[in-house]
């Protein structure tokens, strides 16, 4: 389970993952082998095209869970690049499931990879770099 404590204090205000009520409000777990997910339901206040999730929408999904994989493994660390593949259109009264792990680490540097899925379906994915935060 991610540290909740760690979550709190820096993420109280978050957008995709505080329990505010203009939240997401995106809760997220481990799922083994460093991976961790979480499940969220869009809906049409989310989306760009007529019926279709918004991709800026679809990003900050991908790197949320990139950046919840990074606190999962006790890191503080800031986006600094981030390379997201549409794959197939979403439709905006999915149920997806985002998850994300860490490729590789070289401290203060982190690469990180998140895949957004529908029905075992690989919809969008990313790869990012962060950078740890002091």
């Amino acid at each position: 389970m991610i540290d909740s404590f760690i979550q709190k204090t820096t993420h109280q205000n978050c957008l995709m993952c505080s329990k505010k009520p203009w939240s997401l409000g995106l809760c997220f777990y481990a799922i083994g082998d460093g991976w961790v997910c979480s499940e969220f339901q869009s809906h049409e206040k989310l989306q760009g095209y007529d019926g279709i999730l918004h991709g800026g929408i679809i990003s900050s999904l991908l790197d949320a869970a990139m950046t919840n994989c990074l606190f999962h493994h006790g890191i503080k660390a800031l986006t600094g690049e981030l390379l997201v593949r549409f794959l197939h259109p979403i439709s905006c009264d999915s149920k997806l499931e985002v998850r994300a792990h860490i490729l590789s680490e070289s401290s203060p540097l982190y690469i990180v990879k998140a895949e957004l899925i529908h029905e075992d379906k690989i919809m969008a994915k990313a790869e990012a770099k962060f950078m740890r935060r002091l």
